[in-house]
C-alpha cells in the first residue's frame, strides 16, 4: 500500500464530524485508503449485490443494527441510505467518527449530501497519487508556509528538491493512478490506461447519464486532450464535433463533475478592464492525457508540441493536491488580459491570493515575470510563485520565489 497524505486529514475530520465522505475519480485509491483507517470498521460495497441488498432492504433498521464503524463504498449507488443516515446521526449528534462514505461520481453524491446531510458531514477529495506520494515521501512543508503567508526566505528554505529530474519526468509522463504506478511493466501501464478510459466511460459516466451518446462523448474527451491547458471556445468545440453549444457545456460539466477534467474559470477580481473572460481547463491526470495524445515515453513527451501545456496542467494539479492534502482550501482560476499578460494559475483562499507561473524549463528569464510582478503589486499579494525544473529554489524578485517541481 502506498501511504496517502489525505489519511491524516480524514482522521482529523472524523474527530469533528459524525460522517466523512471521500470522493474522487474511479481507481484513485479510495477503497484502499478508507480500509487503512485506524479503528474497527465494517465495509459495505454498494457494487456488491449482497451488500447492497443488506443495506437497502431497510436502511433505518440497518443503521440501528450498525450505529457506528460503518464504511459504505460507492455510496452514490444507494440514494435511500442518505435520509436514513440523517436520522441515525441526529439520534446521537454528539457522537463523532461513526460513518465513512466513498463515491466515484460527485454529482449524485453531492446532491444527496446537500439534501440530507448538510452540516453533518465533511467532504474530501482523493485524487490520484501526487509526486511525493508516488515516491513515498512525506507531504511537502511548503503548503502550510504558503497558508501562513511566510516570508520568501522561509518558503525557499522549505523548497529544496527531494527528487531528481528523471523521477519528476517519469511521474509527469505516467500520471498518478496507483495501479499502473505500482507496476514496472510498461506494457501493462499502456493497456491499463487504454482500458481504464473505456471502462470509466461505460461504467461510471454512462451509468450516471443514461441518455449520453457514449461514442460522441468519447470523441469529445479525445478533443479535450488537444485542448488541455488552453482557453476554451465552446462554439469552436461544437462546430468540430457537430453538436450544439449547450451540449458542449453539458459535456464539460459532466467531465468536471466526474473528476476527469479541471474547469478553470477566468479570474474576475481585478481592476483591469481588459480581461479575457473565457475559461480554460485541463485533463486532471497527466498519464491519461499522454495516452490520449499517444505519447510513447517520457523522452518523446519533452519534444511533443503540447509539452508546455501538459506540464502546466501537471504542475497545477500537484499544487492543488498538495493544498488539499494539507486541508487548505483554495479556488483555482486563470488570468489573462487582452493585451497578452497571462498568469497560469491564481489560487484564492486561506493563503490569500497566490499567483503561480509554471515553466517547464529549469531557468526563468526575468522578462517573463512582468505579468506576475504586476499582479503581485496590483493585488497586494504577499508572494508570487514560479514552479519550474531548477535544481534549487531561488528568489527571482522581492516577492517572487521560484520553487522546483521536485520540491512539491
Amino acid at each position: 500500500m502506498i501511504p496517502r497524505h489525505l489519511e491524516s486529514r480524514i482522521v482529523t475530520l472524523l474527530g469533528y464530524f459524525p460522517c466523512v465522505a471521500v470522493n474522487g475519480v474511479r481507481q484513485s485509491g479510495k477503497t484502499t485508503l478508507i480500509g487503512s483507517l485506524p479503528g474497527e470498521w465494517r465495509r459495505f460495497d454498494m457494487e456488491s449485490a449482497a451488500d447492497r441488498a443488506q443495506v437497502l432492504a431497510d436502511p433505518d433498521l440497518f443503521l440501528r443494527l450498525h450505529p457506528q464503524g460503518v464504511i459504505v463504498d460507492e455510496a452514490q449507488l444507494a440514494p435511500p441510505l442518505f435520509p436514513a443516515l440523517r436520522v441515525a446521526i441526529d439520534s446521537n449528534r454528539g457522537r463523532k467518527g461513526r460513518f465513512v462514505l466513498s463515491g466515484s461520481s460527485s454529482p449524485d453524491l453531492a446532491r444527496n449530501v446537500s439534501e440530507s446531510l448538510a452540516g453533518r458531514i465533511a467532504l474530501v477529495e482523493l485524487a490520484p497519487l501526487s509526486l511525493a506520494e508516488a515516491y513515498r515521501l512525506p507531504a511537502s512543508p511548503i503548503y502550510p508556509l504558503l497558508r501562513e503567508r511566510a516570508s520568501p526566505q522561509d518558503v525557499m528554505a522549505a523548497a529544496a528538491p527531494r527528487l531528481d529530474l528523471r523521477q519528476v519526468l517519469e511521474h509527469w509522463f505516467q500520471g498518478g493512478y496507483p495501479e499502473p504506478w505500482s507496476s514496472a511493466d510498461a506494457e501493462f501501464r499502456r493497456f491499463w490506461h487504454r482500458h481504464y478510459l473505456d471502462t470509466y466511460l461505460m461504467r461510471d459516466i454512462g451509468g450516471l447519464f443514461p441518455g449520453l451518446n457514449r461514442d460522441r462523448f468519447r470523441q469529445f474527451i479525445q478533443l479535450l486532450s488537444n485542448l488541455s491547458g488552453a482557453i476554451l471556445n465552446n462554439a469552436e468545440i461544437a462546430r468540430a464535433l457537430g453538436v450544439s453549444e449547450p451540449t458542449v457545456r453539458d459535456w464539460l460539466t459532466i467531465a468536471h463533475g466526474t473528476y476527469l477534467w479541471r474547469h478553470l474559470p477566468a479570474w474576475d477580481r481585478s481592476p483591469h478592464k481588459q480581461l479575457v473572460r473565457h475559461p480554460k481547463g485541463w485533463l486532471r491526470d497527466s498519464g491519461l492525457l499522454h495516452r490520449l495524445l499517444q505519447v510513447p515515453d517520457a523522452d518523446a513527451l519533452l519534444a511533443h508540441p503540447l509539452a508546455g501545456r501538459s506540464w502546466e496542467a501537471y504542475a497545477g494539479e500537484m499544487l492543488l493536491r498538495g493544498f488539499a492534502a494539507a486541508g487548505i482550501d483554495v479556488t483555482p482560476a486563470h488570468y489573462r488580459t487582452r493585451g497578452g499578460a497571462e498568469i497560469d494559475l491564481v489560487l484564492a483562499g486561506e493563503a490569500g491570493v497566490l499567483p503561480v507561473e509554471i515553466k517547464l524549463a529549469s531557468t526563468t528569464e526575468p522578462r517573463s515575470l512582468r505579468a506576475l510582478s504586476e499582479f503581485v503589486t496590483g493585488h497586494g499579494c504577499p508572494l508570487g510563485v514560479v514552479v519550474n525544473n531548477d535544481d534549487q529554489p531561488r528568489l527571482l524578485a522581492e516577492r517572487i520565489v521560484a520553487i522546483p517541481a521536485a520540491a512539491l
